[in-house]
Parts: C-alpha cells; sequence; structure tokens
C-alpha cells in the first residue's frame, strides 16, 4: 500500500482532530493578507505542537498529550448551510478527481524494487519502460533491490485523495470529532476601540451557533471556548498601545484567555537579501494542489473544507468547465498547468521573520495548553460526573445515565432517516449523546482507554435501541480506541470495523463514512501483517457509484497480495488491471497506464498470451491517448510480433492500429527508415550464395549440379566435398595443403557452416541473400519494394584515381542510388499468407573491389486498408557460443559470424561444365561413353584443371595411345574397346607388359587432359568412359572438378564446380574364379623349377530385371599379374566352367595376357587390354580394391612376391611366408557383350568384370562384397595376451610338392630273374622361402582302398627313410628303387613325406611338429614280362 512518511499511529491520530474555527476582523485580515495568507494559513504550518502537554483524567490521573495537533479553520459568517447526505457532492468528487490527477510520480525518482522467485517488479514512473517485454535492459533500471521481507511502493495520489478525502468528510449529527471545540477571535490592534470588534466578533460567533438559521458548521458542546487574539502588526502599528490593550484583555477575559500576538516585522527594502524559509507552500500545495478551480476557490480555501464543500456543491458543471475537461486531455498538460498555477516558494510569508514564526509557534502552543486543553479536561469532568452519580443503579452504566437525563422516555424517531438505514435519531441533550461526546474527547486527546470504554458502553445502548448509524460510529471508535491503547491491553477488534464497514454501507447506505471506516482500518490491519484481510476489506469496498475510489483501493488491494509473506504475485497483477480499467473511466489516463504498466511486469513471457496481448493494447491506446506515441508504438508491436491466439479479425485491427500509430510516430520524428516489427525475420535462418546461379540443361546438354540454394545443407555432404577438395589443393601443390586454405563451400553459407571468416566474393558475380520471413499473424501481410541495405567500403582498385577509398557509403534503402558500386535488386510485390513461413531471394550485383556488408532489409508495409508504412528491419546474426578458453565457459561469449561480410575480390575465371549422353542406369560392369564439356564463362582465361571423385573406379578419361571413336554419334556401331585382327581358331595368348603409371598416377585425382589453358568463351569437349559399379542399386556418385587462375597471389586460389549424378546398376554377370596348384611334373625347359597353376572360372547370368537384355557373350579373358600369365584354355568347349592354364613369370611391370573366346556372331579379333578404356578401369578398380584391404586389414601390408621378409619373430614369419607360399596376385578381366532390344531396335552393350584372385584354393567372385554390420565385441578392460601364432593344417601340408619321376612301363624278364628292380627319382621341391625339415618314408603304406590292389607285390630297396632339409625354393632328388616279384599294373605313389618348418638358430622359435603333405596322386607303371 502506501508508503507513509507518518506511522500507522500518527496516520489515525491525524484524521481525527480538535476543529478550532476563527473569526477575523476585518483589519486583522488585511494585515494577515500582507504575507499572502488568511490567519487560518499563517497557523497552519505550526499546529502541530513539539512539546508534550499534561491535562487530568476524572480520576485526577495525570494524561500526557503527545504529538498533538490542532485544526484551525475560518468560519464565513452568512454561510447557507449545507445539506447533509451520505455521498459526496460532485464538487467534492471533481476536487478529488483532481486532487489525483495532479499527482503523478516523479520522474527521475529512485525506484522502488520487489524480487519474488524469478520476478523483478519496478515501481516508479518508469514503470512503462521496466515492464514493457520491449525494454530489454529493464531489469538494469533497478536502483534498489528490495531484500526486506515487506514491500511498500509510493503512492502520493492515494495519500493525497485520503488527506483531501478525510478533510471534506461532512460533519454528522450521530459523531462529534469533527465539530469545532473553541473558536479564535482576531481583531488587529489596530481598530479604533479592539474590545468592540471582539464584542462583535464573539456575538457573531453566539449567532452562528445558536440561532436557528445555521446547521452548520456544527458545535461540540454550547459553550464554546472563545480565545481572544490581538494581532499587532510591528512594522506599522503602536507597540505601546498594543501593550495597553492586551492588558485591558486579560482584565476582561482573564490570562488564559486573550494573546497578543506580534508579526510583520520584516522592512522588505532592508532585508532584501535574507533567505526566510516557506513552511506553507506544502501546506498549501497539499490542500489544493493545482488551485484548479481558479481564484475563486482559491479564495474560499482559507474557510477550510466544510465551507469548500458547500461552495463546490453550488457551483453547476458550467461554473467549472475546466474540471470537466480536463480529466480527458493529456495529464502531462495538465501537470504543465498545475505547475505554473502554483505560488512560487518564497512568495508566502514575506512580511514575517524568523522570530515572528517563533512567535506564532508559541502563540498556538499558549493557546492549546492554556486554553484548549484545559477547556476539554473541564468538559470532560462534567460529563464524567453527570454519568457516575447514577453508577450504583441497574443496568450498566449507560443505562443509568439514561435514566438520569432521559428519565427512560424513548428517543424520538427521525424523520428524514428511517429506521431501515439509519435506525434512530436523539437529540441533542440525550444521555447516549452525552457519552458520545465524551468518549470523542477523551480520543481527542489521546486517553484511548476511556475512550474505548466509553464507545463500548455507548455501542450496547445504542444497538438495544436498534440506532444502527450511532451504533456503527462506537464501533468504528472503539475498534480505533483499542488499537491505539498504549502497552495492547487489547488485541485489535477488527470485527468491530467489519460490521460497522457493513452497517454504513448495506443498513445507512452511507458510503463516505463507510470508505473512512475502510481506509482507517485497512492501515491498522496492514500495520499488523495482516495484508489478505487488508486486501479483502479493501475490495469489498469497490462499487460502481465511485469509479475513482475503486480504482485506489483496487491498487491498495493489489499492494497487499504482493506484500504478504507468499507474495501473491498473479493476484497483484490481476487487480492492477483492473485498478487500471477504473482509472481509465475515471479520466485518470496517466495512472492506467501506469496500472497496466505495473501488471505487465507479472504476465510477460509466461504464456498468457491473450493477457499480454490485452494490456498490450490498452497501453498504446492509453500512450497514445497521452501524446506518447513512440510508446505506443512498442505495445502494439508486441501484439504483432508475439505469437498470438487472437482472431483473424482482431488482429487486423491491431496492425490497423499499429500502422496508424507508426505513421504518426514517423511523421513527428522525421526518422527515414524506423524499424518495423513485421514480418518476423529468422536471421539465424539467412542464407549467402556467392557466384551466378547455374543454368539450366541446353538440349542435349546436361549441366553440372554445382551448388544452390534450392539444396538443402547436409553436414556429411559438406565434409565430404571438403575431402576432395583438399585431395584436389595437394595434388595443384604438389602434395601439401596450404595453411590458409579455405573450403570452396564458402560460396553457400548457412548456420552450420563456419563463419568466423570473411568469406570471398568476385566483383561482377552476383551476392544472393536468402532472408526467411514469418507472418506470426492471421492476416496477410503485403510487402512491396523489398531490397538490402548495405555498406561498402571500396579498397580503390578499378577507380580512377582512388579518391573513394576506404570511405564506406551506405545505400539507406535508395536502390538507385550508387548503382556504379553495387546494383541492388528490388523485389516489387512480396505477399505473406496468415502464418506463412517464406523465403525472399535478395541479390546483389558488387562492381568494384571492396569490403560489403550486408546490414538489412527495407521494405514498404501495407495492410488491409491503405496505410503504408515505409522501414527496416536490421539482419543481426549471433555467432556461435565460445568454447575454447576457461573464460569462455565461464561467460557466455559468441564468435563473429560474418557470412553478411564478404571481401569484393577482382575478377576471377568462371567455368561451366556439361555432360552428353550421361547414362542414368548402368548394368553392373558395363562401358559406356560419354562426353563432358568444359566451357569458359569469364573475362578470365583457366587453367589446372583436375577432377576428384568419391567413385574413381567409375570414370576415365583414357590414356593418349588410345584409340576411340571421335563423335558421340559413332557410339552404336563402334566398341568401345580396340581390337587388334587375329587368325580364326587362334587360341594363343598375347602378352602385353604395362605399368599402372601409364594410366595416371596412383591418386584419386585425376588431371583433365586439356591442351594449354582455356581462353575466355572457349570450351573444350573431351570423351568420358564410366563403368557400372560392380554392386546393384542406386549410387551416388560425386564429381569436384577444380581449376584456377594463370595469375597467381590473387585472393581466391581456385574454383571448384560439383556436380552429383544418381547410377542406378542392374545386374549383368557373376564371375567366380578360383585357382589350384597343377600336380602334373614340370616340363623339362625353362620352366622346370617350378609348375603351373589351374585356374577355374565360372560365369553365371543373373539379370532378371532387365526385360530388354537377350543374351550375354564372353568375348574375351585377360589376365595380369607381375608373376603369372594367362597360358591356354585347357578344355574350352566340353565343360560348362572354363579351366585356363598359368604360366610363371617375372617382371616388374604387370603382363596382361588374352585368350579370346570369340562369340559366334562376332568378327574374329582380339580386344587390346591394356589400351583404353580396358586398362585404366583395370588398374582403377584393382587401387579401389586394394584400399579397401588396406582398410580392412590396417595391420600392415604384405611382402611383395619375390622379397623375403626378415622379421624376427619366427611364428609370424612362418605365417608370412606360407600366406605369401599361397598368395597368387593374379586378376582376371572378363570381357563381354550383351545383346538389348530398345525402341525395336538391337543393341550391343559391352562390359568387363574383375575377379582378383589372391590365394590358392580361394575363391573370389566379381560382385562387390556387401557391407555387413560389424557384430559387438564385449569391453574388456584388461587385455588377454596374445595367442601363439599357430599354423594351420591345411597351409602346412603344402610345404614340400613331391614328383616321381620313372618309366611308365618297363619290361623285364621274370624267367631268368624273378626278381625286377627298377630305379625312380623322388623330386622334392620347397614352396615356401623359409627352410624345411622333411621326413621321406618308404614304408608309409598309402590308406587309399582304391589302389591297394595295385601296392601288391612291391617293396622299396635299399634305404627306406630319409632325413633332410630343403633351404627356402629348392629342389632336391632321391634316386629310390623299386622291387617288383611279378608283372602287372603297380602305384608306386606309396611313399609318405613329412615336412615341417625349421627352426631358428637363435632358438627363440619351438620346434614345429611335421606334417603329412598333400600327395600328388596315385603313381602307376606297368611291369610286363619280356621273357614271354
Amino acid at each position: 500500500m502506501a508508503q507513509c512518511v507518518q506511522s500507522v499511529q500518527e496516520f489515525v491520530q491525524d484524521s481525527f482532530v480538535p476543529m478550532v474555527a476563527v473569526l477575523c476582523s476585518d483589519e486583522a485580515e488585511r494585515l494577515t493578507r500582507k504575507n499572502k495568507l488568511n490567519f487560518a494559513e499563517l497557523l497552519r504550518p505550526f499546529c502541530r505542537l513539539t512539546s508534550e502537554g499534561h491535562l487530568r483524567d476524572p480520576n485526577n490521573q495525570l494524561q500526557v498529550v503527545k504529538n498533538f495537533r490542532i485544526c484551525v479553520t475560518k468560519v464565513v459568517p452568512g454561510a447557507s448551510p449545507q445539506p447533509s447526505g451520505t455521498a459526496l457532492s460532485p464538487g467534492q468528487r471533481r476536487r478529488l478527481n483532481q486532487v489525483v490527477l495532479s499527482c503523478q510520480p516523479l520522474e527521475g525518482a529512485l525506484s522502488t524494487a520487489v524480487a519474488a522467485g524469478d520476478y523483478d517488479l519496478s515501481f516508479n514512473d518508469e514503470a512503462l519502460k521496466c515492464s514493457a517485454p520491449w525494454f530489454s535492459s529493464w531489469r538494469d533500471t533497478l536502483s534498489e533491490v528490495c531484500t526486506s521481507k515487506l514491500f511498500t511502493a509510493t503512492t502520493p495520489w492515494f495519500e493525497a485523495y485520503r488527506e483531501n478525502f478525510l478533510q471534506s468528510m461532512p460533519s454528522s449529527d450521530h459523531e462529534f470529532l469533527n465539530h469545532y471545540l473553541a473558536c479564535l477571535l482576531v481583531v488587529s490592534s489596530s481598530e479604533a476601540v479592539p474590545v468592540e470588534q471582539f464584542v462583535k466578533l464573539s456575538q457573531e460567533q453566539h449567532r452562528i451557533q445558536h440561532s436557528g438559521d445555521y446547521s452548520k458548521p456544527k458545535w461540540f458542546i454550547p459553550n464554546t471556548l472563545k480565545y481572544y487574539v490581538l494581532l499587532h502588526d510591528v512594522s506599522q502599528g503602536d507597540e505601546q498601545r498594543a501593550e495597553a490593550v492586551h492588558e485591558d484583555m486579560k482584565q476582561r477575559y482573564g490570562p488564559q484567555g486573550c494573546y497578543l500576538l506580534k508579526i510583520n516585522s520584516r522592512t522588505l527594502p532592508a532585508e532584501q537579501n535574507e533567505q526566510i524559509p516557506d513552511p506553507w507552500s506544502q501546506y498549501l500545495h497539499r490542500s489544493d494542489p493545482q488551485s484548479q478551480v481558479g481564484p475563486s476557490i482559491r479564495r474560499f480555501r482559507s474557510f477550510g473544507p466544510l465551507v469548500l464543500n458547500w461552495w463546490l456543491d453550488q457551483l453547476d458543471d458550467d461554473a467549472v468547465p475546466a474540471l470537466n475537461s480536463r480529466a480527458d486531455e493529456n495529464s502531462g498538460d495538465v501537470a504543465e498547468e498545475a505547475r505554473s498555477a502554483e505560488v512560487t516558494p518564497g512568495t508566502h510569508g514575506a512580511c514575517l521573520t524568523l522570530g515572528d514564526h517563533d512567535h506564532i509557534r508559541q502563540f498556538v502552543q499558549e493557546f492549546t495548553f492554556r486554553g484548549l486543553l484545559p477547556h476539554i479536561e473541564k468538559n470532560i469532568r462534567q460529563l464524567n460526573d453527570q454519568l457516575v452519580s447514577r453508577k450504583g443503579l441497574s443496568r450498566s452504566l449507560f443505562t443509568a445515565t439514561k435514566k438520569w437525563f432521559g428519565g427512560g422516555k424513548a428517543p424520538e424517531k427521525s424523520v428524514s432517516e428511517p429506521k431501515s438505514t439509519s435506525g434512530l435519531l436523539y437529540p441533542p441533550e440525550a444521555p447516549e449523546l452525552q457519552i458520545r461526546k465524551m468518549a470523542d474527547l477523551c480520543f481527542l486527546v489521546q486517553h484511548y482507554e476511556l475512550a474505548y470504554s466509553c464507545y463500548h458502553t455507548a455501542k450496547k445502548d445504542f444497538l438495544s435501541d436498534q440506532a444502527m448509524l450511532y451504533a456503527a460510529g462506537a464501533l468504528e471508535m472503539a475498534a480505533v480506541s483499542a488499537f491505539l491503547q498504549a502497552g495492547a491491553a487489547r488485541p485489535y477488534p477488527a470485527h468491530y470495523m467489519d460490521t460497522a464497514i457493513q452497517t454504513y454501507r448495506d443498513v445507512c447506505r452511507n458510503m463516505v463514512l463507510a470508505e473512512r471506516c475502510a481506509l482507517v482500518s485497512a492501515e491498522i490491519l496492514k500495520s499488523q501483517g495482516k495484508y489478505s484481510e487488508a486486501a479483502t476489506l479493501l475490495i469489498k469496498m469497490t462499487s460502481e457509484d465511485s469509479d475513482l475510489r475503486s480504482a485506489l483501493l483496487l491498487e491498495q488491494a493489489a499492494h497487499c497480495f504482493i506484500n504478504m509473506r507468499t507474495r501473491m504475485l498473479r493476484k497483484f497483477a490481476f487487480h492492477m488491471i483492473l485498478a487500471g480499467h477504473r482509472f481509465s473511466k475515471a479520466g485518470q489516463k496517466r495512472h492506467a497506464l501506469r496500472c497496466y504498466c505495473q501488471a505487465m511486469q507479472v504476465y510477460k513471457g509466461r504464456s498468457w498470451s491473450l493477457a499480454e496481448d490485452h494490456i498490450n493494447f490498452t497501453i498504446g491506446r492509453q500512450s497514445f491517448t497521452l501524446g506518447q506515441p513512440e510508446k505506443a508504438v512498442q505495445a502494439f508491436k508486441q501484439i504483432l510480433t508475439n505469437d498470438s491466439r487472437q482472431t483473424a479479425t482482431q488482429q487486423g485491427a491491431f496492425l490497423r492500429e499499429y500502422l496508424y500509430v507508426y505513421k504518426t510516430v514517423i511523421s513527428r520524428s522525421g526518422v527515414r527508415l524506423p524499424h518495423l516489427p513485421l514480418p518476423c525475420i529468422h536471421s539465424a535462418a539467412t542464407r549467402v550464395y556467392f557466384g551466378h546461379e547455374r543454368r539450366l540443361a541446353e538440349g542435349e546438354k546436361q549441366a553440372a549440379t554445382h551448388v544452390s540454394l534450392d539444396q538443402e545443407y547436409d553436414a556429411e555432404q559438406a565434409s565430404m566435398w571438403c575431402k576432395l577438395e583438399e585431395q584436389l589443393v595437394a595434388a595443384a601443390n604438389r602434395g601439401g595443403v596450404p595453411a590458409n586454405f579455405q573450403p570452396s563451400h564458402q560460396c553457400y553459407l548457412n548456420n552450420q557452416t563456419d563463419n568466423q571468416r570473411h568469406p570471398p566474393a568476385v566483383v561482377e558475380e552476383p551476392v544472393v541473400v536468402e532472408v526467411m520471413f514469418r507472418n506470426p499473424l492471421k492476416v496477410p501481410l503485403a510487402l512491396s519494394r523489398l531490397s538490402l541495405l548495405w555498406k561498402f567500403a571500396h579498397d580503390g582498385h578499378g577507380t580512377d584515381g582512388g579518391e573513394d577509398a576506404g570511405e564506406e557509403l551506405v545505400n539507406n534503402g535508395d536502390t538507385t542510388q550508387r548503382d556504379d558500386l553495387v546494383t541492388t535488386e528490388t523485389i516489387l510485390d512480396f505477399h505473406l499468407a496468415p502464418e506463412e513461413t517464406k523465403t525472399a531471394r535478395l541479390r546483389l550485383l558488387p562492381h568494384r573491389t571492396g569490403c560489403l556488408s550486408i546490414t538489412g532489409v527495407v521494405y514498404d508495409l501495407a495492410a488491409a486498408e491503405p496505410v503504408v508504412v515505409s522501414g527496416k528491419q536490421d539482419l543481426k546474426i549471433r555467432g556461435p557460443r565460445l568454447n575454447h578458453t576457461k573464460e569462455d565457459k565461464m561467460f557466455v561469449r559468441y564468435g563473429p559470424d560474418r557470412r553478411l561480410e564478404p571481401i569484393i575480390t577482382p575478377p576471377m575465371p568462371l567455368m561451366e561444365v556439361f555432360f552428353l549422353q550421361f547414362p542414368t542406369a548402368l548394368l553392373c560392369g558395363e562401358i559406356r561413353k560419354a562426353y563432358v564439356e568444359f566451357c569458359n564463362v569469364s573475362d578470365v582465361s583457366l587453367c589446372g584443371l583436375r577432377v576428384a571423385s568419391t567413385h574413381p573406379d567409375f570414370f576415365t578419361f583414357g590414356s593418349p595411345s588410345a584409340g576411340t571413336p571421335l563423335s558421340p554419334a559413332s557410339a552404336e556401331n563402334c566398341s568401345a574397346y580396340k581390337t587388334l585382327a587375329a587368325a580364326p581358331g587362334s587360341a594363343a595368348a598375347r602378352e602385353t607388359l604395362v605399368s599402372a603409371d601409364d594410366f595416371g598416377p596412383a591418386s584419386d585425382v585425376v588431371d583433365i587432359p586439356v591442351s594449354g589453358a582455356l581462353q575466355p568463351g572457349q570450351s573444350a569437349q573431351l570423351p568420358l568412359w564410366l563403368r557400372g559399379p560392380d554392386q546393384e542399386g542406386v549410387h551416388e556418385i560425386n564429381f569436384l572438378f577444380y581449376y584456377e587462375s594463370p595469375e597467381k597471389g590473387t585472393k581466391i586460389s581456385h574454383r571448384v564446380v560439383r556436380h552429383s549424378v544418381f547410377i542406378c546398376a542392374s545386374r549383368s554377370l557373376s564371375v567366380q574364379a578360383s585357382a589350384r596348384a597343377s600336380t602334373t611334373p614340370p616340363q623339362r625347359g625353362p620352366d622346370q623349377d617350378g609348375g603351373g597353376t589351374l585356374v577355374f572360372i565360372d560365369v553365371e547370368n543373373i539379370n532378371t530385371s532387365e526385360a530388354g537384355v537377350r543374351e550375354f557373350h564372353i568375348v574375351q579373358v585377360s589376365s595380369g599379374s607381375r608373376n603369372w600369365s594367362l597360358s591356354k584354355c585347357v578344355n574350352p568347349a566340353k565343360e560348362k566352367g572354363r579351366k585356363w592354364r598359368l604360366a610363371p613369370a617375372r617382371s616388374s611391370q604387370r603382363r596382361l595376357a588374352n585368350v579370346e573366346q570369340t562369340a559366334a556372331n562376332s568378327k574374329p579379333g582380339s580386344i587390346v587390354s591394356s589400351a583404353t578404356p580396358c586398362g585404366d578401369f583395370f588398374f582403377r578398380c584393382r587401387r579401389t580394391s586394394e584400399s579397401r584391404r588396406a582398410d580392412a586389414c590396417p595391420s600392415g601390408p604384405r611382402t611383395p612376391s619375390g622379397a623375403r621378409n626378415p622379421s624376427p619373430d619366427a611364428s609370424k614369419d612362418l605365417l608370412r611366408a606360407v600366406d605369401e607360399c599361397d598368395r597368387l596376385d593374379l586378376d582376371i578381366i572378363v570381357i563381354w557383350k550383351a545383346y538389348v532390344v530398345e525402341d525395336n531396335k538391337q543393341l550391343i552393350l559391352e562390359g568387363q568384370l574383375h575377379v582378383a584372385l589372391q590365394a590358392v584354393g580361394k575363391e573370389a567372385t566379381s560382385l562387390a562384397p556387401k557391407q555387413e554390420a560389424q557384430e559387438m565385441v564385449l569391453l574388456k578392460f584388461k587385455s588377454d595376451p596374445p595367442p601363439a601364432a599357430v599354423l594351420p593344417a591345411t597351409q602346412l601340408s603344402r610345404l614340400i610338392k613331391s614328383n616321381l619321376h620313372y618309366s611308365e612301363t618297363y619290361a623285364h624278364n621274370f624267367t631268368r630273374d624273378s626278381v625286377c628292380v627298377v630305379p625312380v627319382s623322388l623330386v622334392l621341391s620347397n614352396c615356401y622361402w623359409t627352410d624345411v625339415d622333411v621326413t621321406v618314408d618308404l614304408r608309409h603304406k598309402t590308406s587309399s582302398s582304391e589302389w591297394s590292389e595295385c601296392a601288391c607285390s612291391f617293396a622299396w630297396v635299399g634305404q627306406t627313410r630319409y632325413r633332410l632339409s630343403l633351404c627356402p625354393r629348392q629342389t632336391r632328388h632321391l634316386e629310390l628303387r623299386a622291387c617288383f616279384l611279378a608283372p602287372g599294373v603297380y602305384n608306386i605313389n606309396t611313399h609318405g613325406v613329412c615336412a615341417a618348418p625349421a627352426p631358428r638358430q637363435d632358438g627363440d622359435s619351438a620346434t614345429q611338429a611335421e606334417v603329412a603333405q598333400h600327395s600328388a596322386g596315385p603313381a602307376l607303371i606297368v611291369i610286363a614280362d619280356s621273357g614271354q
């Protein structure tokens, strides 16, 4: 509630003070008018006594009176009686309305703050700024944070209203608190006969009080105290005469009944520079704050509230036009008028000195202590003596006094007040009124205990007589007396107050008394911390008869809710809104605005959207009415920008009001481009593209996809493009990436890219900014003349003399100016549907180099009606939060985002890429020929063309020596392969030694074979061979083309062009191949140191989805290996599977051998596998497969064939040696043709499949292996020791190759010699690069039952067990002898060969157990008898 300077006790005491009347002679009035004051106003600042007074109660106990104050007012002779009523008169209401209107919060005053939970509320004149959501730094305006339990806010308008209301209370017959107790008769000493003037004034007072002509003002007791004051003007009067008159007065009236007051001691000319304080200004301003009713009212102001109330009641509406109109005008203008109308400080009391101030103060004290208090004490004694004289009789003290005074006679009934409202009306001499009169006297002199006893006694009899108005008054004052008693003898009876208020309001229909009772009771409850009860009491007092009273009480109730121990902030805000509504109805626009702004502090940001809209709309209306259009614009802005749930019709009305107010603000302020709130701009979603947009397809040409704003940003794709670009840059810079390398994806920037650097842009190339607009309303928005705002600081390059170099230029929304620097594109019409999110692409074309900064957008906004406003919105993008250093982690810091601050660089080359006959679907392994065209569309030449791809095995430009068709139209009739004529039926293999370097470097970056640099406007077309992926499905293949400028040292070192294509691969053939070691004895000749290997190839047609594919034909099988060459086809026609024999070879280059398998309807000839495109795809696919195997086996590379591996670990060496022995390193190339019928036309498709045979005995296939999901592996925190290397038995069984050399037929004469001995040579070959220990056991018997009968009657002669050691790749011959006893067919392959790797000499390796070697098969010999 209101923060009062006084305590609650002082407030209650000052609300009920003794009333003293003043009657002055004309001459005395003239003396006081020298100081621009009347006599009552002259005494007003000194009416509070600074010292204590004393009196004795009826029990002769000394009663101390502290802080005593009297109220001195002037009585106007001849005033007509004031009609009594139960409500304030219209004049009094207008006065109170003006009091509240003139009292506004002081601007610049310290704000009072309260913190409750996550709420911070501010209460001062800056509440509009603090509470408005648009005031982002409103918390910083709080000068003080309230840490105490209770909270108080200064509301001086309520204090002023309360004080003026209590002063304007009409006197009533049921109480005597505002009746006059004494009368000051003031006469000037300059009068001819002052005593006669005293007699006249005394008679005038007696006539006013006792004649029946005047019912007002009312007097406390018939014998009113008359105090005679002789006023002496020191500057003009005769002091001796004044003293003589004063002595005469003492003789007549006694020394306690008269006083000589000397004033006007100051002479103005002599003491002009003396500074005298003016204590009257604050009192006069408080009683009449604006002088709002003109000089006529100021003349009556000195008459006191009683006469002033009467005068205001007599005025009609026409007499005070200013009062009726001023409430609806600008309160700021009213306040200014009030300040100008006030009497300036220092003009009151101009003739008084400080000594005169002391004289006045001494006079008031003398009158109070020697005149008024003794008079009150005497009357209390008299009343008490009359009341206690019958104390011994029955009933209460009141009953006894009633019998004494009234003899039990019933009181008279009131004619004007029926019993249903006010009950009875007692005559002045009624004993009940005598007790009430004694209680009021005791209350006025602070004898609250005796006052409470009297009030309580009177209350009972008033209630018994059903005198409800009297009873309510007794209850009210009994409660106040109980509260004011020192020492808190009894608790405050709040129910007394509640009963009194209810009686005043409901029974007596007297809202004035009910309001007074509520004001006093609320202050008492607040002082006791009972804020809930106080709020309830204040809310009950609201009604429709007075909007001003209801508004003030609702506001105080709201402050009670925020003062509770548990703050009720939502109730506070709700009642502040109610108070603002009632203030608005009462014409108090400024107070209504303040209430709504304070309530907004609670509702904002709490999802109370409808409440926020209502409050903001009211704030906007009130602010505009009060001449504050800027604040109105801010309030309407919140309604439009927040997500509102209002209907479309309501939002349309909001928008129209906003545009109207906004246009008014613009016309007043003169701002050319103010900020507009609509539509909402999502600045973080702003995307920027640097460069020309790609051209679409032209005829058969297909343009490269490159980058555009139509593509969604993908972080994985961006990372992939960045890696490809790094590969290209590294290839262009001899393997190294420069430190200042910036990926070219910065030509397309968004909120996911790295925007900490200034992006480069090229002069004469557009800068496209995509801005996202959102219409939050349910009504459409029409934007026109939409363009970008920018600032440009050029560096002088390209200017004639660099006269403007470094100067910052701004376009200010004028798209026609500065076109020589930057051309700004304008969108004439841009419509946003209700609640639509839409992007607009705005372009700038820089013509000079320098620094460009895009600051915002400018446009015209229109509603449904033709109200158009021009404005702008800034594009402010906050960068990512920093989290690098300790300070960054402790504080919230954000990095820069410079996507809208490009640096314009000199011209750069610009290349466009087109594709011809580029397929979208291929068979797996299919070879297709397409064409690619490179066009230089800039004014600068370009060079250094390169390309990188995610699938380097998908394409090739071919080798320089390749014989290819010259035009795209020859692809249907001419094969893509280079073919050589061959004799029919020839199956001999042709070998060619080639190197992978002949088909380009072993890198994923391919140099584009363009001769020289591409000049401006020049284009080059190259053939491009494509091969379908080996795995079926849809494949995304990405190309990144690289080019650069011949000039070095530019800010942009290179540029790239992207292209993404999707290829659908369908099944074609499945080729499976395996290799086995040959078991035939090696032939004599150059290959006698080793045998050959058989390769088995199975080809299967797995194409099931292509209906147009008729059949596949195997055209040729080629091989590629460093160690092997394809020798011949063993059985090409007898079996389904094909079997080829391999011959060993030695070369550092790869040997490509061709074996032709001619189709039935094809011309005889051999495809040159070493030419383009066969060799290109072979080496590219081989590099891809090797890289995949390297990724799958990261342990390290294998030992190349033909070289020893000097590893110190024997087990690993052995494993590696065994693997090297089985390693084949052979690639099979199967070239095929397919006949396809398409559009009744037969086409021939060509392709090639690759099979990589890595080891003997392992099957390989042409199909790409499917990637299987990795199985989950248990996490082990302690690794187990690695297991010992154990060789598989299958690999150890092939360490030694054994062959028997003998005569297949041997003749012997068994008649002559019964024993036939045949020489046999056993050849043992070590197949590995390690020493092997071999054991040959001739006593071993074969386990094969098939040849067991052929081994009968046969034995080996001589040594039957051999142990020997073979060096790596060594061959040993053992000469054996076989003994036969009879002719027949024998299997002599009965020996057993066991082998094991020889242990190392250092002893680190354990001895391996010998393993039986694989047998080559039966060795049959025919023994014939030559003797028959």
